[in-house]
């Protein structure tokens, strides 16, 4: 359900050019081993992110430790210690960007408890918002992808969501709650199609269930180059999501 949105709000272009371009830059960093990722603002307020040091402007704002040993994997699970890398990110110019914008914070309960609802990790589910909208409410794709999660009309009259004297189904969908309510589900649905496998489904959202089904038949992977990119996007932000609610890092 990815394409480019415009937000219908007064937001000016230049200050949601600002905003917007974080966190697709940080999803654009290619997958690793270690997900370290450095970064820095300039003059314009524009945030730069690299997963090395491109140059001396740039600073190590996030370091994912080693991977556990197999000893420590078996040892009884205590509660989490703060994670000094993410405590540093949080002081950070480019976290306020990543994490800490208004919209963020104002739709997490919701994310939440409908994440929660249908049986799925929140932090997927931000993840997936942050890749489709970045968290923008009145987004609207040319393609007619509506809201947070980018649902279309279709999808959503699936799940109920049906015009009244009041309201079409695509205003219905620009409702915060309708809209993750709606895409929710969705995912979780297509989680199940595809038995439990997060790439396919996150596939599927991308570039629609008929063209993954008919990829996962033929045994070729993933066809669409924009797609393999969303499924890394939302793994990425996924992850770094995950670690800042182990840390109990708030937003």
């Amino acid at each position: 359900m990815t394409c480019r949105h415009r937000p219908l709000g007064r937001r000016s272009a230049a200050a949601f050019a600002r905003w917007f371009w974080l966190p697709v830059a940080l999803c654009a960093l290619p997958l690793a081993a270690r997900a370290d990722v450095w970064g820095y603002v300039d003059e314009s307020g524009v945030a730069h992110v690299a997963h090395e040091q491109v140059d001396s402007r740039y600073h190590l704002f996030f370091r994912e430790p080693p991977q556990p040993e197999a000893a420590e994997l078996a040892a009884p699970a205590s509660s989490p210690a703060p994670d000094p890398a993410l405590e540093a990110l949080r002081r950070t110019r480019v976290f306020q960007r990543v994490f800490a914008h208004p919209n963020v914070k104002r739709f997490e309960p919701l994310i939440e408890t409908e994440a929660r609802s249908s049986g799925l990790d929140p932090a997927l589910v931000k993840a997936v918002i942050a890749v489709e909208s970045s968290f923008e409410p009145t987004a609207v794709s040319p393609k007619g992808a509506l809201g947070l999660m980018q649902v279309i009309p279709p999808t959503g009259a699936r799940y109920g969501v049906s015009a009244d004297r009041k309201r079409s189904v695509e205003q219905k969908l620009l409702d915060p709650m309708t809209n993750i309510r709606a895409g929710t589900r969705y995912l979780r649905d297509l989680l199940a199609m595809f038995e439990g496998d997060r790439v396919l489904a996150l596939a599927a959202y991308n570039a629609g269930e008929d063209n993954v089904d008919r990829w996962r038949r033929e045994h070729v992977g993933i066809q669409f180059g924009e797609t393999r990119d969303y499924v890394d996007k939302v793994e990425r932000l996924k992850k770094l999501y995950r670690r800042a609610y182990a840390s109990q890092l708030g937003y």
